[in-house]
């Protein structure tokens, strides 16, 4: 079968080795070989082509980031296909004002947390999700439930924005998130909310908050699981189905990163801080000392195992419209050819 002229990505901005694999020009250079162009889903000007990054709905398109969108996708029934899973740990917390009252995680009890909300979303309503898992995971740490505190919705009625700037973000690539729990916060609708990775601690370093719970590196795998953990490589099946070598060139292409990082882990850490426009500080902070050696791409059963739990998770609280077999989801032909393409 002939090459499809040009494949779809999109990343998220966060710590994964597709996105160091596009800045480093590997997967241009990789494809381009092959005759097959590379096209952005996030810098399309077509906001249906741009939808596809929570829907994943063209073909030939591979995305990695939060998990969230494509389980929401694969339980509506796109047929999609996991390739390769990332797992970087993050930072995550509950954080308050200082003189709330509120110190350790039992303190929540009574207390109105935050929660953003997309109440008109096309798509699922990703933020809503992570944070309540946040929010659940946090509670549990102090003996409590959701049931013990008050979640306060805080809507919004803005669009799901893809990385376009635009006037509204003031020449930034960008919006930053919490904005509109950190106004909340600030005006005493709420007492306290969710925040993770390498934007929230600058938030929360920004006005000083108490760490309530900080639970991103904790031990127990399904109180850190979340949106940002783990991170797996889609791909459309269609693409798996009809160009299965050029997926194989993908996965190898973006499975080079962990070796890579791990010998360079300043300028990888630099990629990481420039994906999600924060200073490298930031990145060492929220992701640790060791971020550059977590950008491998694998398929451990405890990951596969990680993606079942979030998806009953998402399925519980009614974020996902249906079951769906998570580990048949998996397809680890394009990892193992890889991996025998490496070592030969």
């Amino acid at each position: 079968m002939s090459s499809p002229g040009s494949v779809w990505y999109t990343r998220c901005p966060a710590p994964t080795p597709l996105s160091i694999t596009y800045q480093l020009g590997w997967l241009d250079k990789k494809f381009l070989n092959a005759g097959v162009a590379v096209r952005s889903i996030r810098d399309s000007k077509d906001p249906s082509v741009r939808q596809s990054h929570f829907t994943h709905a063209l073909d030939y398109s591979f995305r990695q980031g939060g998990n969230i969108p494509p389980i929401w996708a694969r339980s509506g029934g796109r047929e999609t296909r996991v390739v390769g899973i990332t797992t970087t740990d993050e930072f995550q917390a509950i954080i308050a004002l200082p003189g709330s009252g509120i110190a350790v995680a039992k303190d929540l009890k009574g207390r109105r947390i935050g929660v953003p909300r997309k109440p008109n979303s096309d798509v699922v309503d990703f933020q809503r999700a992570t944070a309540l898992k946040g929010i659940v995971s946090a509670l549990s740490l102090g003996g409590l439930d959701h049931r013990d505190v008050e979640l306060v919705y805080l809507d919004t009625n803005e669009g799901d924005l893809i990385e376009r700037g635009n006037g509204a973000f003031l020449g930034l690539k960008r919006r930053y998130p919490y904005g509109d729990e950190l106004l909340a916060l600030a005006s005493g609708k709420i007492d306290a909310f969710f925040v993770k990775g390498a934007e929230g601690i600058v938030l929360a370093n920004q006005i000083g908050a108490v760490v309530v719970a900080e639970f991103g590196f904790h031990p127990d795998p399904t109180i850190r699981i979340n949106n940002g953990t783990p991170r797996p490589l889609t791909v459309d099946a269609r693409f798996l189905d009809e160009h299965f070598d050029l997926v194989v060139d993908l996965v190898a292409t973006v499975a080079g990163v962990g070796d890579w990082a791990t010998s360079n882990p300043d300028t990888a850490v630099r990629f990481i801080a420039n994906e999600i426009g924060v200073g490298a500080d930031a990145v060492w902070a929220a992701n640790g000392r060791d971020v550059y050696r977590h950008l491998a791409l694998k398929l451990d059963q405890d990951q596969i195992a990680a993606f079942d739990h979030f998806k009953r998770f998402l399925l519980d609280w009614s974020f996902i419209p249906a079951d769906f077999d998570v580990f048949g989801w998996i397809d680890g032909r394009p990892l193992e050819a890889a991996l025998r393409r490496s070592a030969a």
